[in-house]
């Protein structure tokens, strides 16, 4: 009987290719970047693969799908969110969708957006930048003062794992009250770290640092526009390590020039790659290339995940991350 064959679609970490390859043949994309749409699919079409392993890049959709001419059985995302993908044309074509959640990316998100909370804070970039460029010429009583993180108030939009893992971290360790807007209550959260379940705008008043860690879905798109960012504090730090769309970047922009907020963390952006020029040069905003998760230890889990997912579908069982 012929092996199965798995198609991923860029280089990932190794222990889930490992594990795929023991039981089935595998084939990935050799380039390190991502894999042009045509290339997809006329690999899909040329060699009929029973799995295909994506990225948050890929664009899949009903025409990618159809070109495995109604072989594919499963496409693993290789990341929690999903929205790269048509998940009503899988459904059509009864193609199971899994990701890769779990603990390890909720415990590096939630560090990699402390550090952007610090790094604002105490202007941690800032100082690196003023060193480097040799100004530091004599300590001075006003020089790159910034803000302390003790007792200031947090404010999570959207207390699910990783905003959790980021409440434990800012309550337990530094005192910060937190308040958090969800749809449903996190009674866990009220009761560890003596949360507040607030409205949006409530949240955005009363917060010095807003983290926002939603999916993104057509009711968050934009969730944070001009309106809500004039809400904040002008003191206040605004934190995305969740989907840029979800804030208005242009509306950001302009908030920031202006001041209106006292600086932004952020880790995605509405049109990625794309991060806006004026961004780029502000002193009151830190901009990292989408690695909240990237950490060896996590992303080596991803990537077991999403094999262990390929494995249990191609093994006609169900997966533990399936989406539809």
């Amino acid at each position: 009987m012929p092996r199965k064959k798995i198609l991923i679609t860029r280089h990932i970490p190794d222990e889930g290719v490992k594990m795929l390859k023991k039981k089935y043949d595998v084939d990935i994309y050799p380039k390190d970047q991502p894999i042009p749409r045509r290339e997809l699919i006329k690999r899909l079409q040329s060699k009929r693969y029973d799995a295909l392993l994506s990225i948050l890049t890929d664009k899949i959709d009903g025409k990618v799908l159809d070109a495995a001419g109604g072989q594919l059985m499963v496409v693993a995302n290789y990341a929690v969110g999903y929205n790269n993908i048509d998940i009503e044309a899988a459904k059509e074509r009864k193609v199971i969708i899994t990701n890769t959640p779990g603990p390890e990316i909720s415990e590096s998100v939630a560090e990699h957006t402390i550090a952007l909370i610090f790094g604002l804070a105490h202007r941690i970039v800032e100082g690196d930048d003023f060193a480097r460029a040799g100004r530091y010429k004599a300590w001075g009583p006003q020089l790159l003062l910034g803000n302390d993180i003790m007792g200031k108030t947090i404010g999570i939009v959207g207390m699910g794992r990783i905003g959790s893992a980021i409440a434990k971290r800012l309550h337990d360790g530094f005192g910060l009250d937190v308040i958090y807007t969800n749809k449903t209550g996190n009674k866990e959260a009220e009761k560890q770290f003596n949360a507040k379940r607030v409205g949006l705008s409530e949240l955005l008043k009363k917060s010095d640092f807003v983290s926002l860690h939603v999916p993104l879905l057509p009711e968050t798109h934009h969730l944070i526009g001009a309106k809500q960012l004039r809400m904040m504090k002008k003191t206040a730090y605004i934190i995305n390590t969740s989907r840029g769309p979800v804030i208005d970047e242009e509306a950001l922009v302009t908030a920031l020039k202006n001041r209106t907020i006292g600086g932004a963390g952020l880790d995605v952006y509405e049109f990625e790659p794309k991060i806006p020029f004026a961004m780029r040069t502000m002193s009151n905003v830190i901009t990292t290339p989408h690695t909240a998760s990237a950490t060896v230890e996590t992303r080596q889990a991803m990537s077991r995940r999403a094999a262990e997912n390929i494995i249990a579908v191609l093994s006609g069982k169900k997966p533990k991350n399936k989406v539809v």
